[in-house]
């Protein structure tokens, strides 16, 4: 696969996929209000750096509820998304519950881009490839 890693740090990975044209964002272990704000600022980056329009964001990794960042992520950050370029988002749901909770929370925040969780990454990656 033509992958090229963008951010690497304890929390997350972001890599920008060649062949498909999008962010690939595996976030993992604990998040937090600071984890999760410094790793959606440094998404924004590389989506603007990069100039594509999808992200596959994998949560299947994280084992924590993160809810503190969910309106923040709903009203500030996803809209700051939107406005550089993202038409598309594919969320893989943690398998920890209350990391679930924690997603859903900030979709309930969210207007835009047009977001769709999934329980499995091979199903999210096919959604959005279709996109």
């Amino acid at each position: 696969m033509a992958q090229r890693i963008l951010v690497q740090t304890p929390h997350l990975t972001i890599t920008y996929d060649y062949i498909n044209e999008w962010l690939y964002v595996d976030w993992a272990s604990e998040q937090d209000m600071e984890t999760v704000q410094t790793g959606c600022l440094q998404m924004l980056e590389c989506l603007r750096d990069e100039r594509c329009h999808k992200v596959l964001n994998d949560n299947r990794r994280v084992m924590t509820m993160w809810s503190d960042a969910a309106e923040w992520g709903g009203h500030v950050w996803f809209p700051a998304m939107a406005d550089a370029g993202l038409e598309y988002f594919a969320w893989v749901y943690s398998p920890n519950v209350y990391s679930r909770l924690s997603t859903d929370l900030t979709l309930q925040h969210t207007n835009r881009p047009l977001i769709l969780t999934f329980d499995s990454l091979d199903t999210a990656a096919a959604w959005l490839k279709q996109m």
